[in-house]
């Protein structure tokens, strides 16, 4: 994956450091002076932070650990220690964080917002995606509400992130702001949602979460560089289900591989809005070779969806499985061609050894 000044949340912290509608009766006047009921009231919005706030912070959590990395100075440095925020999505325990949030991570426990403390006994972390997802020995807790697939989220709408930001006594701290885009694509494996809403080191794994208190994403990075303000990044819910709902099933994310190395255009990687293919630099699987594919080839579409972008491919695979048989539309040796493949399964996209390996891990903004 490419760099740039963007910053996952945690990376930064090695110092220590529903209900309500939003449409207000009243807002607007139709002709004959019947009210609109559609008008969004950004005054209703502001009225119902509180509740939100008061509704969802019982279930986020504030995640602590030793810390294992470079910046440890000894078994005895009680002070060595990192954190991140959570959130409970099983009453029975299971909590939604980053992998990041993990990463070098010892004797982990979480603090629910009532500030008791429970440890860790069970971690699955998906790096491709930085999602994670952790389990606690209590009943009884309070899960979050996820908004619906497919949701109509708005730019300009007010969302609320809530987490654990800079320090583990600020617990629960609350942040609004507003949605600033949608399908971002930085630092990531899939589209990312991007707000103003303030995050700072700790805030992630928390949520982001709309006026409804339902969850529309996960707070994950953000630019952090001089002249550079409020532009912070969320996991979109559905990926954040999908990637759940994997880890509880299989305890590993089974995703579809298209056993290639692909090349993106110059265009793609530096956001201009193109149409490019992807280029075949190696061809890894035996069903892709099988297929016919050859390195130089470029490829077009998936199934008649056409894509410029490795993250385009993951965000088309997160409906797809291992096993499945696609059709890719392609140029080799500049004639047009169709090629029929079965996906494999590893990381999308990633370097493999051999035909067996699984892919490397996504590498990690700084």
């Amino acid at each position: 994956m490419k760099k740039s000044l963007g910053l996952l949340l945690c990376g930064m912290l090695l110092s220590g450091a529903g209900g309500d509608p939003l449409f207000a009766q009243g807002a607007d006047m139709q002709p004959g002076g019947r009210m609109a009921s559609n008008v969004y009231s950004v005054a209703a919005a502001a009225d119902l932070v509180p509740k939100v706030v008061k509704d969802v912070s019982p279930s986020v959590v504030g995640i602590i650990g030793k810390y294992s990395g470079e910046r440890s100075s000894g078994p005895d440095d009680r002070y060595n220690l990192t954190h991140g925020s959570g959130f409970v999505v099983k009453a029975n325990g299971w909590i939604v964080t980053n992998a990041h949030v993990l990463e070098g991570l010892q004797n982990a426990v979480a603090v629910t917002s009532d500030g008791k403390s429970y440890r860790i006994t069970d971690t699955y972390v998906d790096a491709f995606s930085d999602l994670a997802l952790v389990k606690i020995n209590a009943k009884g807790l309070k899960p979050v509400k996820f908004a619906k697939s497919g949701a109509d989220i708005q730019v300009g709408e007010k969302v609320i992130a809530i987490g654990t930001p800079i320090s583990f006594s600020l617990r629960n701290s609350a942040t609004v702001g507003v949605v600033s885009g949608l399908n971002r694509s930085v630092d990531a494996a899939y589209r990312l949602i991007q707000s103003d809403t303030a995050i700072n080191p700790g805030n992630s794994g928390g949520p982001l979460v709309n006026m409804k208190g339902e969850v529309l994403g996960v707070n994950s990075l953000k630019f952090a560089a001089v002249d550079v303000e409020n532009m912070g990044f969320s996991i979109p819910a559905d990926t954040v289900q999908y990637i759940m709902n994997q880890l509880l099933k299989y305890g590993e994310v089974k995703r579809p591989s298209l056993g290639l190395e692909l090349e993106e255009s110059w265009s793609a990687i530096v956001g201009l809005p193109a149409q490019d293919p992807l280029t075949v630099t190696k061809v890894i699987s035996a069903e892709a070779r099988k297929a016919g594919i050859l390195e130089g080839d470029v490829l077009y579409s998936i199934n008649g969806r056409r894509v410029t972008s490795l993250v385009d491919i993951n965000e088309l695979f997160l409906s797809y499985t291992p096993g499945k048989t696609v059709q890719l539309l392609m140029q080799s040796d500049g004639d047009i061609v169709s090629r029929k493949l079965v996906l494999g399964q590893g990381d999308p996209l990633m370097d493999m050894e051999d035909d067996e390996a699984g892919g490397g891990a996504d590498e990690q903004a700084e």
